[in-house]
């Protein structure tokens, strides 16, 4: 399916997206990536399949975006689900659109260190006699044929994924951190994408958040990043996937916003930018009431957002999902409305018209410290 810049703003009328509702006065007519790129901040949203074949969907993320990220398309489960068997197709239409809209690309991932999301084939491989040279092979193999295909046209590549467990902050385990160990895996993966995507930013991924839950799993992702900064690995930013939600203890002043606020100080001090990169927010917690449950999903993001834009090397901001019903967290069963209620944790309902979400992160955009201009 091609959209073309010329008929964006028709499928936007056709659609009911113009004026946006719940979005006041300037920010009507001003998109999302228009305000950040006065403050040097690049706006974008993950795409998946199905979301794909939504035309005014996708002419709503012309409008307010200017990266794109495929959810799931170039997962490796996704481009090489058996062995030797590639399949790049749906994540090459998703980036020839792009292209034509003119937006930055994001890589994600190239490595996913949780196993029940490594393809099965891996999970099942036979290493042989020599285990350690059999999974270096492979991950030589995977980055090197995925890095070469999408070549230049990724500017930033989550390298690795979630390698830190929550639980206790330790480094997950899989079948090939058992064969090479766990810090060396990732090293060799950050120095194969920067081998074979010389151009692009190298990023590890995480899930870590401000609540006091959530201590040991940034204690974690911080050793970790001072593990591959002593190696010298060629890793260059953290993403901060920012599923934040109504468990988390937010809200200005708090414990767990000032210990973020020590946490992104500690990464930016490491020489390391930082990229929001998966934003939604779970209301799970928040009440019934449409009206009352916006308002406080809003409050939530806006305070988050503040401390977060504050850093100056924060440059990205990708959201999981822009509008409710093409949001993940809608099948997520871990962690469900209590009443049942479908979540509304998106800036754009699931009619597409703009939410008190979207004027929080218009809002944090607009006062956030200008930084140097992002490409794009």
């Amino acid at each position: 399916m091609t959209i073309s810049r010329r008929n964006t703003l028709a499928l936007l009328a056709g659609a009911g997206l113009m004026p946006l509702t719940g979005v006041s006065g300037a920010d009507q007519a001003e998109s999302l990536k228009a305000l950040g790129k006065r403050k040097g901040l690049n706006v974008g949203n993950a795409i998946g399949a199905a979301s794909f074949r939504d035309p005014a969907y996708l002419a709503l993320m012309g409008r307010e975006c200017n990266v794109i990220v495929a959810e799931n398309e170039c997962k490796w489960p996704a481009l090489e689900p058996r062995q030797g068997q590639a399949n790049y197709e749906p994540a090459d239409r998703m980036f020839a659109w792009a292209r034509e809209q003119g937006m930055l690309i994001r890589g994600h991932n190239l490595l996913w260190q949780t196993a029940r999301w490594q393809p099965a084939w891996i999970n099942q491989y036979d290493f042989g006699a020599r285990p350690a040279l059999a999974a270096e092979r492979l991950i030589r193999e995977h980055i090197a044929a995925v890095c070469k295909h999408f070549g230049s046209q990724v500017h930033s590549w989550d390298v690795v994924n979630e390698a830190v467990d929550p639980a206790d902050g330790a480094l997950r385990r899989n079948v090939l951190t058992e064969r090479l160990g766990a810090v060396e895996e990732i090293d060799l993966a950050f120095r194969l994408a920067r081998e074979h995507a010389p151009q692009a930013q190298l990023v590890y991924n995480d899930y870590m958040r401000p609540d006091d839950g959530s201590a040991r799993h940034r204690a974690g992702v911080l050793k970790l990043l001072q593990a591959l900064k002593a190696r010298g690995t060629p890793v260059q930013a953290l993403g901060l996937q920012s599923h934040i939600g109504s468990w988390d203890e937010m809200g200005p002043g708090s414990k767990g916003l000032l210990e973020w606020r020590k946490f992104l100080d500690e990464v930016s001090g490491m020489g390391l930018d930082l990229l929001v990169t998966e934003f939604d927010v779970n209301d799970r917690k928040l009440p019934a009431d449409i009206a009352a449950r916006d308002a406080g999903v809003a409050a939530l993001a806006k305070d988050y957002l503040d401390v977060t834009f504050s850093s100056p090397n924060c440059r990205d901001f990708v959201m999981w999902g822009m509008a409710d019903h093409m949001n993940w967290l809608q099948g997520w069963k871990e962690a469900p409305r209590l009443d049942g209620l479908p979540m509304r944790p998106a800036p754009f309902d699931s009619r597409l018209n703009g939410k008190p979400l979207r004027t929080a992160i218009a809002d944090a955009i607009k006062a956030m410290p200008p930084r140097s201009r992002a490409p794009g």
